[in-house]
């Protein structure tokens, strides 16, 4: 059976898409160019968001202390020996807030990315209100020359939740920003946590229905990390009830449901996020992504179900 993303799988993958679109298989190397964020630095707060370390998910290679170039190289020779067929790369701008800068410094960081050799497009990584219609209109202009994705941290659709993870932002500045960025033709992903606490199994259901009619092009989801040292993992450990403590079962049978309610025109990037060894707190699943990911399709195989099955447009 064919799905209408045009594969045999059962959701309409990042992978399967890009090699719709380049021909081939196009890895990503992660950046971090230097960045913080509002919220850390006494614009809209300090502290960060409750939940955020950086440090848990960036790769060796990633050193704000070294030049873009040089962390793409280093990321390709990385990639080379892990992915023998990759040749062809997205520069990934991950850590913090990549669009926290006047454009006349975003521009001179993306383009040291964009004329790299091996380069095919750039993914930015922000938030909400770290754009504006200048910097949209600069991205706009540049996505029609090569690849490029903003992806938001949406994180959750509840204004009480950003609150309580000291977010800086609500859900409205979130909708503009993703409404802007698609009206310019840019390419638009959004990146949401499953288990912050005070939310509920309804609540995580009633996002995808939501996401699916927002103007998105791409979706992540993970589940919530609670990290060593951070806010959240502190209040984890005061109030472990509070908290979702997923399985690996358990959550992939919560993704099932909502992926049957997501829009098949959403490109799903990934169903579960994974921490660096040693940094989180609790019990870890013992797997890498690439095993969670085949025991969440081989669970769809079983269901009989797929991307969209449940999926009720809005008149």
């Amino acid at each position: 059976m064919s799905y209408p993303w045009g594969t045999e799988r059962r959701i309409n993958t990042y992978s399967d898409y890009f090699r719709r679109r380049f021909g081939g298989r196009v890895q990503k190397i992660t950046l971090d160019a230097g960045f913080t964020c509002p919220n850390r630095d006494g614009t809209c707060g300090y502290g960060g968001c409750t939940f955020c370390d950086n440090r848990a998910f960036n790769p060796s290679y990633n050193d704000p202390e070294k030049p873009i170039r040089q962390q793409l190289g280093e990321g390709m020779a990385f990639h080379r020996k892990r992915y023998r067929k990759a040749d062809r790369y997205i520069a990934y701008f991950q850590a913090y807030s990549n669009t926290y800068a006047d454009l006349e410094t975003l521009k001179g960081i993306y383009e040291q990315a964009i004329g790299f050799p091996g380069i095919v497009g750039i993914v930015v990584g922000t938030r909400p209100d770290c754009v504006d219609p200048e910097k949209l209109d600069y991205f706009g202009e540049l996505s029609r020359r090569i690849y490029v994705m903003l992806e938001y941290g949406i994180e959750s659709l509840l204004d009480q939740t950003l609150v309580r993870v000291n977010r800086g932002h609500g859900v409205e500045k979130t909708r503009w920003a993703v409404d802007e960025t698609a009206r310019r033709g840019i390419r638009t992903g959004g990146h949401m946590i499953i288990g912050l606490p005070g939310e509920t199994r309804e609540d995580f259901l009633d996002g995808a229905r939501k996401l699916s009619e927002w103007p998105l092009n791409n979706i992540k989801y993970h589940q919530l990390q609670l990290i060593k040292g951070t806010p959240m993992a502190q209040e984890y450990l005061r109030e472990p009830d509070a908290f979702f403590n997923f399985t690996m079962d358990s959550y992939l049978e919560l993704m099932v449901e909502i992926v049957e309610l997501l829009n098949p025109a959403l490109v799903i990037e990934r169903i579960a996020g994974e921490t660096a060894p040693g940094m989180a707190v609790g019990k870890s699943w013992g797997v890498r992504y690439d095993m969670v990911l085949k025991n969440f399709e081989k669970l769809l195989e079983e269901r009989d179900t797929w991307q969209g099955r449940k999926y009720q447009p809005s008149k």
